[in-house]
């Protein structure tokens, strides 16, 4: 199981509750992702946003960056918004990435839970669910032909067309990113791809259906089974001492869920919720090192995974604490996970 970390490049905020200027938290994301690679982490995810509490809009501006800092590790997005993306351009900026780093950028495809770049590139949200059938359709056509002749709705056709550069051994990789729903699971099973569930809330049980659900697709459309790759995104953060670490992240951590629950009706976000979300059959993987590493284990047991992300900058926690918690991620936690699943 590759073990890694994702993140939305959450921005700072000042004491009046104001988001800072991105361009610190640009500069620490960098130092962030050259740490996870020296300490041996398999993968690095940055989201697509267009809010001000995210400092990264472009994704692939920043794995290019991290590409020329580090050896190892990969480099995807967590995620690409698809459906407001020309994926033409798309898969070039990836494609680029791959060049640069040796074969190791990903790009991992979504529908976004947010809603900003749809108005903001001109798309409208009736067509959400056509927008990505159409786009995934014509990105998995590009990474398979060239030069590529299409026809769509939401974009110009493509007669004979080049599509330039090419990714390492004209194989770039491509996963996609679902949060919960039948068709989305439908839809990465039917066409073979990596899958990553985003599990953000509730009794991470409660998927295990759709996992099943995804490997009998998988299997229905005759894909190799051998090549299934499924993972989990939680929000985690990792210290020294679980209980400190959980009072001190918390205050960040609900300011960030009640930002975005303002705009979607929520109710405040209490500490009973975190504390829940913290328990055995919680969602949030917030604590020390060996909490995590059963946690992480727990994850693996209950799905079958062959990846664990972490999401671990939910609220914008200071670029030191972060540092810190990356060090253990991959000192402290890694090791003993890879050990206990050894030969599995």
């Amino acid at each position: 199981m590759e073990l890694g970390v994702g993140m939305f490049g959450d921005n700072h905020y000042d004491q009046e509750g104001k988001p800072r200027l991105p361009g610190q938290r640009l500069k620490e994301l960098i130092e962030e992702i050259k740490l996870m690679d020296e300490v041996g982490l398999d993968f690095y995810g940055i989201g697509e946003h267009h809010r001000p509490d995210y400092a990264v809009s472009t994704p692939e501006i920043i794995l290019a960056a991290a590409a020329t800092v580090t050896k190892q590790i990969k480099l995807g997005s967590a995620v690409s918004v698809l459906s407001s993306s020309d994926p033409v351009r798309l898969y070039q900026s990836f494609a680029t990435i791959d060049l640069i780093s040796d074969g190791r950028a990903e790009l991992v495809a979504g529908r976004g839970s947010f809603i900003e770049s749809y108005p903001l590139y001109g798309y409208h949200l009736e067509d959400y669910d056509a927008l990505f059938e159409e786009k995934l359709d014509l990105l998995l056509k590009i990474n398979k032909q060239n030069p590529i002749s299409w026809k769509g709705k939401f974009r110009p056709a493509l007669n004979n067309q080049l599509i330039l550069p090419r990714a390492v051994n004209d194989d770039l990789a491509i996963w996609v990113a679902v949060g919960g729903t039948p068709e989305s699971v439908l839809r990465a099973g039917k066409y073979g791809l990596p899958v990553i569930f985003a599990i953000i809330g509730g009794n991470p049980a409660q998927f295990k259906p759709l996992f099943d659900y995804y490997r009998e697709v998988y299997a229905h459309f005759n894909h190799d089974e051998k090549k299934i790759q499924v993972g989990v995104h939680m929000h985690a953060f990792f210290g020294d001492d679980s209980r400190q670490t959980a009072d001190a992240y918390y205050p960040l951590y609900a300011a960030q869920m009640n930002r975005v629950g303002s705009s979607r009706g929520w109710p405040p976000y209490e500490r009973q919720q975190y504390d829940t979300g913290r328990g055995k059959k919680g969602h949030l993987i917030i604590g020390d090192a060996e909490e995590s590493i059963d946690k992480i284990l727990q994850m693996e047991e209950l799905f079958g995974l062959t990846r664990f992300s972490a999401h671990m900058d939910v609220g914008g926690p200071s670029h030191a604490t972060l540092m810190k918690s990356i060090e253990i991620f991959g000192t402290r936690i890694a090791p003993k996970v890879r050990e206990a699943l050894k030969g599995k």
